[in-house]
């Protein structure tokens, strides 16, 4: 029987304290003294967050599956335990063996939100390990860095021994493979990141130089080291069938943020919003066969219980086989009585047709998500979506028993005026007047629209990345412009506005695009108090400030600035397969308020067709 690391005395000081116990259905318990490798499994946040990633599913079924291996998790603990772990001196530990992090082979953490970067440190802190990956010695864990955080990581560069740049399905066995010859052979810490280094896919900061120009730009980003590329390729996994998907995910004792079965339907997307990372990291588009998704639904629900299921994708209906797999999903949960959750739907007459089937329209909203108020925004974001199509899906939603939409939009775009501003309370006001153009006895009581904004970030390997952003109170400013507007509007009563925080946004957008120096400041914060920066209750930006200016990064320097179309990135050394001139073409466009056809409609030689041997996996060349 399994001893835990707390004691029952300090379990009943916490909040939650099941969120450390581990012990839960379909968790994986090995023999320690049969595995070549142990590897820690970290989300940097809470427990119930990260039992909700689908990542870590995936990593931790595909690690468990390989005899040699065992794979634990480990979370951020709570500012409650994160107390008495410091006083008590407890070092951190995994959920299922409840051994210290520091005893494992690796360290594996998921960089989800650039508001979790504190939270790193603090894991490490916790476990005993150095901050800083030139201090720690042949103890010390392996710490690899992936997801799509680590697409930039050049802020986090000093507190990582390695990061893995792509989907973990690709070279992790050869990864592991290599560490084992080198731990057989005697070799040190650093012969095998050497190694590691040499693994397409794999990069290791310490083997990497980088010069900067007299106004703070890059000159140069070398490797110091013979074979070590210059150009670390992202690695994607182009046979969905040969991939793992777990059968069997972890049930959390408590509630988590999707305690749900999550069903991946592909990989990808085909739209090219040019504000949106993940639409660029994750091509190409690949799907999963729609009779395995089928099993992966029934397997899933018989070993979990849980009463929803929920499909993945950045545009779930885009996925060719959609029709099919939600009336299989519809037959096989109404027997079961478990509820279906379609997240990323376009709102057209088949979604809602789809979502009037699976959810209550009386308790339940609508969301669209325009981004822009005026079509001329979105037009130069490449949103593909016109008023009709918004007007449209809101009235075919109204028709069919809805009253509530819920519309997000950003400010800080891109050539935005003070009339797109203004043109999101108008787009409103239009929503909720085609509700009161459906006659009285028809409609489902009074409606309520609310917007929402949030403020743009310009994120690496997007047509964005040249784009400037604001200082706090030119956002706040913004977010005045169309408060003020909706005011104006006709059907004022029945909307609702509110934006994001700003000074939140200009930390994520530093920490987004930031360069190796950066890093100085992240550890400044956290040794300062600053973790949980993603939780506003824990957000200190009076702190952030004063690391910034201790030493020495200029935040309008990183912020408020348009980039060069030469200057070089702190993330061009990665090849995500996009490639930089598509970027730029796409920007430039941006910049004529032109619009490109998505990747069905036609190719626009994005580059990632080098990833299916010439042929593009969408478009035609």
């Amino acid at each position: 029987m399994r001893k835990l690391a707390l004691s029952d005395e300090i379990l009943l000081k916490v909040e939650k304290p099941a969120r450390y116990i581990g012990g839960e259905v379909n968790s994986v318990m090995k023999d320690r003294d049969k595995v070549d490798i142990r590897f820690a499994m970290c989300f940097p946040d809470v427990y119930e967050i990260g039992m909700s990633h689908l990542g870590i599913q995936i990593l931790y079924d595909m690690f468990n599956r390989m005899e040699d291996v065992w794979c634990e998790r480990v979370y951020s603990p709570w500012t409650d335990l994160d107390r008495i772990m410091r006083e008590e001196h407890i070092p951190l530990f995994a959920l299922e063996s409840q051994d210290p992090i520091k005893d494992f082979d690796f360290l594996g953490i998921t960089i989800q939100y650039e508001m979790c970067y504190t939270n790193i440190l603090q894991v490490l802190d916790l476990s005993g390990i150095p901050l800083l990956a030139a201090q720690r010695d042949e103890d010390c864990p392996i710490v690899i860095g992936g997801g799509p955080c680590a697409y930039n990581p050049e802020p986090l560069a000093d507190f990582f021994d390695l990061f893995y740049i792509g989907e973990g399905e690709t070279v992790y066995r050869k990864l592991l493979d290599v560490y084992k010859e080198n731990k057989s052979s005697g070799g040190s810490r650093r012969d095998f990141l050497l190694k590691a280094a040499r693994i397409e896919g794999i990069y290791v900061p310490m083997f990497y130089h980088t010069e900067y120009r007299e106004d703070g730009t890059i000159a140069s980003f070398e490797p110091t080291e013979p074979g070590v590329p210059a150009v670390v390729k992202k690695q994607v996994v182009m046979d969905m069938a040969q991939t793992t998907y777990p059968e069997r995910p972890i049930v959390p004792f408590i509630k988590v943020t999707q305690d749900r079965v999550v069903l991946e339907i592909q990989r990808g997307c085909i739209r090219g919003c040019r504000f949106c990372q993940a639409g660029m990291l994750y091509r190409p588009t690949r799907e999963r066969d729609v009779e395995t998704l089928k099993e992966y639904a029934r397997r899933m629900l018989e070993s979990t219980g849980h009463e929803e299921i929920s499909l993945s994708s950045l545009s779930s209906s885009d996925y060719s086989k959609l029709e099919e797999l939600v009336s299989f999903l519809i037959d096989e949960c109404n027997e079961r009585g478990i509820n279906i959750s379609l997240p990323s739907l376009r709102i057209d007459a088949f979604s809602l047709d789809v979502m009037s089937k699976v959810q209550d329209v009386k308790k339940s909203s609508l969301t669209f998500a325009p981004e822009a108020g005026s079509q001329r925004m979105r037009d130069v974001i490449n949103k593909g979506l016109t008023e009709e199509d918004i007007l449209t899906g809101a009235g075919q939603a109204f028709e069919g028993g809805w009253n509530k939409v819920k519309l997000y939009f950003m400010l800080g775009l891109p050539t935005e005026t003070r009339e797109d501003m203004e043109a999101i309370a108008v787009l409103a006001d239009k929503v909720a007047r085609r509700y009161y153009e459906i006659p009285k006895d028809q409609r489902n009581g009074k409606c309520q629209i609310t917007a929402s904004s949030s403020f743009f970030i310009p994120k690496p390997f997007t047509p964005f990345q040249w784009a400037r952003m604001y200082s706090n109170e030119e956002y706040i400013a913004r977010a005045a412009i169309v408060k003020h507007a909706f005011q104006d509007q006709l059907n004022r009563k029945s909307l609702k506005y509110n934006w994001h925080d700003a000074e939140v946004t200009v930390l994520e957008g530093i920490l987004a695009r930031g360069d190796r120096r950066v890093g100085r400041a992240v550890l400044e914060a956290y040794r300062s108090g600053c973790i949980y920066d993603a939780w506003t209750e824990n957000f200190h930006y009076e702190k952030w400030l004063e690391a910034f200016e201790k030493t020495g990064i200029d935040l309008a320097f990183y912020n408020e600035r348009e980039r060069g179309a030469d200057e070089i990135f702190p993330w061009d050394f990665i090849d995500i397969g996009v490639t930089k001139q598509f970027l730029r073409r796409e920007w430039e466009r941006a910049m004529r308020g032109e619009v490109t056809p998505n990747c069905r409609q036609q190719c626009s030689g994005c580059g990632v067709a080098r990833w299916k041997g010439g042929v593009c996996v969408e478009g035609k060349n």
